[in-house]
């Protein structure tokens, strides 16, 4: 797990661009090992808004469908081109090259507060870790 960044609860993770506004979100690599390789990734395109819980993309693996939500409101201004020929990047490099778009928050510094530091993540993880262990 990266110790640099912010997460939801759901398991996207955030993270400021040095000397800017923006902030790069991508999926923590506990929720992509959670559903397996990632078959396709669908982003939702640049200049589309987001409030903070609108879907941001959906990902497609081998076990379901997963809709992820926007961890911030703003605007998509990036969005990782290398996710159409190798959505995989996001299994093998969740925290680099699987990225899933830059974003330019409409409300960072009212928002931020809400998101989880890498301890407080950590303690969902195994939390979610020990419900799928009860339900074996």
């Amino acid at each position: 797990m990266a110790t640099d960044r912010l997460y939801s609860a759901e398991g996207v993770w955030v993270l400021s661009e040095p000397g800017c506004t923006r902030v790069r979100v991508g999926l923590a690599d506990y929720l992509q090992q959670h559903n397996g390789d990632v078959a396709f990734a669908n982003v939702k395109p640049v200049g589309a808004r987001l409030a903070a819980g609108n879907q941001l993309a959906e990902i497609e693996t081998i076990k379901a469908m997963v809709e992820l939500h926007a961890p911030v409101s703003g605007t998509i201004i990036e969005v990782n081109p290398a996710l159409n020929a190798g959505p995989e990047a996001i299994n093998q490099a969740p925290y680099e090259a699987g990225w899933l778009a830059v974003v330019e928050p409409a409300a960072w510094e009212a928002e931020r507060p809400g998101l989880l530091g890498p301890e407080a993540y950590f303690a969902v993880m195994q939390a979610q870790v020990q419900q799928d262990l009860k339900g074996l």
